[in-house]
């Protein structure tokens, strides 16, 4: 076959990171459930553990499950290396906490999922880093106004979650390197299929491997990709030009292009373990399999459900960049021309009590906490996913009390429609 670099995106979300097994020639990804791998002798220990050479040492490092994994993602994103981790929230603050120690500062767009939300202004501030909040981040000269001398990076979703607006990856990234620091975006909502941010700028890419990439709600895992074109030496992250003492002091900025990726695998996953479980690698592999085919649907989806909310009488307004008429319309025509995802928020009369109604009146949709399932999913973000914060807070996330979050599945889109109907009918009783 030709080179594996030439390939399509559709070929390599099927074969990228995998060949048959060479012991029993198995064609699907094998499932290793091991914790721990044989030395071939005391001098091939040591040498793994001094990075020496890379290898499988223990499960909670590294596993070739999930080896196939990063491979794969990396290569759809178009990055040099990628590190699988237990959930999305652990790749965001691995990816975080791989640049940034107490005294650091990073600039963050506010529109974010609730959780990252909370990460960001809560917990991280408990570990001596501090977070700005951009609250317009359309806008260059607001990301540049908050840049501190202990910036370490920029951090925004590429599609925020459930505001929907589409990031200028490649002006935001412009301002970061500018002051010496990485942008690193969360590409869930989007996956690589619809947006390739390193062709933009952006240095580190996280995911929510939950969402579309494993796509059947059936595992919890996240990675961090690579870009490997940042430059660790600027000045603004000695954390890569210090030996490291717990590694014979190695400098992670000598190690060439994927020196974040592996910082951050042989570093912080050795000591905070949040592994991912090799059967939940598989299972996302399985899912990856089949990105482009859902995401088509998704996207095709969703957008006549868009169309379908922004014509009907009870909606005060639709949030989906689809839609010619949403601000964010030109940027997704730019950086996502297959389509906005599929993930929308729109706004009812009457407010929390007619959302809550619209809710619970579904059949179809499932009530849940997630997204990116082949199921249609709903829910009310105000008093669930953004709920722990203040009602200021959630007005720069861009949760309203009547705003109600769907992420479209890949049903027949007049099953979809119909249901959406029913729960337009008892919102009405608001």
């Amino acid at each position: 076959m030709s080179d594996p670099q030439n390939w399509s995106f559709e070929t390599r979300q099927i074969h990228a990171g995998t060949s048959p097994d060479p012991t029993t020639g198995a064609r699907a990804l094998p499932i290793y459930q091991t914790t721990s791998y044989q030395f071939r002798d005391s001098q091939h220990a040591a040498d793994l553990f001094a990075l020496a050479e890379m290898g499988n040492i223990y499960t909670r490092i590294m596993n070739p499950t999930q080896d196939a994994l990063e491979q794969r993602v990396a290569s759809l994103e178009g990055g040099v290396a990628a590190l699988a981790v237990a959930s999305g929230q652990a790749a965001e603050t691995l990816a975080i906490l791989n640049l940034a120690e107490a005294g650091d500062h990073v600039v963050a767009s506010a529109s974010l999922y609730g959780g990252t939300y909370n990460l960001l202004h809560h917990s991280l501030p408990k570990m001596g880093i501090t977070v700005s909040f951009v609250e317009d981040p359309d806008d260059p000269e607001n990301w540049q106004s908050l840049v501190q001398e202990n910036t370490r990076a920029f951090y925004a979703e590429t599609i925020g979650n459930p505001k929907g607006d589409v990031l200028d990856i490649e002006t935001v990234a412009g301002v970061a390197h500018r002051n010496g620091v990485p942008l690193i975006v969360d590409n869930t909502v989007a996956t690589p299929y619809l947006i390739r941010p390193f062709e933009f700028g952006a240095d580190v890419v996280v995911h929510s491997a939950t969402k579309y990439l494993g796509g059947h709600g059936t595992a919890i895992a996240g990675v961090i990709v690579d870009g490997g074109s940042f430059d660790w030496r600027g000045g603004k992250h000695p954390m890569f030009t210090t030996p490291d003492p717990t590694y014979h002091g190695v400098v992670y900025a000598d190690l060439g292009a994927p020196a974040f990726a592996l910082k951050a695998r042989v570093q912080l996953l050795r000591d905070l373990g949040p592994a991912v479980s090799p059967f939940n690698a598989f299972l996302v592999v399985q899912g990856i399999e089949t990105l482009s085919l859902r995401m088509d649907r998704h996207v095709a989806n969703a957008q006549r459900v868009a169309e379908f909310l922004e014509a009907h009488d009870a909606v005060d307004r639709v949030n989906y960049a689809g839609l010619p008429t949403n601000q964010w319309h030109a940027a997704q025509q730019k950086y996502c021309p297959k389509g906005a995802g599929a993930v929308l928020t729109f706004e009812l009369h009457g407010g929390k009590e007619a959302g809550q109604k619209f809710v619970e009146a579904l059949e179809l949709h499932s009530h849940v906490a997630n997204i990116g399932d082949v199921r249609s999913l709903v829910i009310h973000p105000a008093s669930t996913t953004h709920s722990q914060l203040t009602p200021e807070e959630q007005l720069t996330t861009g949760v309203t009390p009547g705003l109600v979050r769907l992420a479209v599945g890949l049903e027949g889109i007049e099953d979809i429609l119909a249901d959406l109907e029913a729960g337009f009918r008892a919102a009405k009783s608001a």
